[in-house]
């Protein structure tokens, strides 16, 4: 593993890792991510058309900020973690390859969530089945459970190498809680898989459950840092 680290004491739990490869084709191919998002809009010929693009900004900005998120946590991984090897590799360019198959999906949901508001109602090109949107839901929670399960492995792997890598206490400590951090995402996509295969008609109310993530992520991160605080403080100066 080729990585320079900074001069840092026991109680250091940040690292600064030379950008790898890995990192600088994963930055290409979401910044690929971001172009197919915008790649079907065509220049407006009128000013009607270019109001309705306008009106799309919503659907376009969650849909970029869903992928702002992916890409810094998968920053934040390398920058903590520095990992080259062949598992690493493996889980990264399955991660990177996910995210280009789904950005179609992603796009469709939430275009279609604000559809009225864009196109006017009834006059919305993108249609669906109420049938088929139990199934439109599962689709995303799938994304959503690939994604952050390969999270999840990374870090596992991250800890599992711990003596290798030399994480320090604390660095060994950050590294379990971003893995559980990442658990909790993991569970709730497979709550939204499941109240949108038991809700049928009902299933856009699935998507409610990713509004969970924030305040559990929030009350797990509060009682971990107080432990923290104490793994901390009992680490003797060097």
């Amino acid at each position: 593993m080729s990585s320079t680290r900074s001069e840092r004491n026991e109680k250091d739990s940040k690292r600064n890792f030379e950008i790898q490869r890995i990192e600088t084709f994963s930055d290409g191919v979401f910044a690929f991510a971001v172009t197919l998002l915008i790649v079907s809009l065509e220049v407006p010929k009128s000013f009607e058309e270019l109001l309705t693009t306008m009106r799309g900004f919503f659907a376009f900005g969650i849909s970029f900020l869903l992928l702002v998120m992916i890409w810094n946590e998968q920053h934040r991984f390398f920058r903590n973690y520095g990992m080259e090897d062949i598992w690493t590799i493996t889980l990264n360019g399955t991660l990177l390859f996910i995210v280009l198959f789904y950005v179609y999906p992603l796009k469709f949901l939430f275009t279609l969530m604000f559809s009225d508001q864009i196109y006017g109602i009834h006059n919305s090109p993108f249609t669906i089945k109420q049938s088929q949107v139990p199934m439109l839901m599962m689709i995303y929670a799938l994304g959503f459970i690939a994604i952050y399960s390969l999270f999840f492995l990374m870090y596992l792997h991250a800890s599992r190498n711990a003596t290798k890598l030399g994480l320090t206490p604390v660095e060994k400590f950050d590294c379990r809680s971003g893995m559980y951090r990442i658990l909790i995402m993991v569970i709730a996509g497979f709550g939204s898989f499941i109240a949108a295969f038991l809700l049928n008609d009902k299933a856009g109310w699935a998507g409610f459950v990713y509004f969970f993530i924030g305040p559990a992520i929030g009350i797990y991160l509060t009682r971990r840092s107080r432990i923290r605080r104490k793994l901390f403080h009992a680490i003797p100066e060097k």
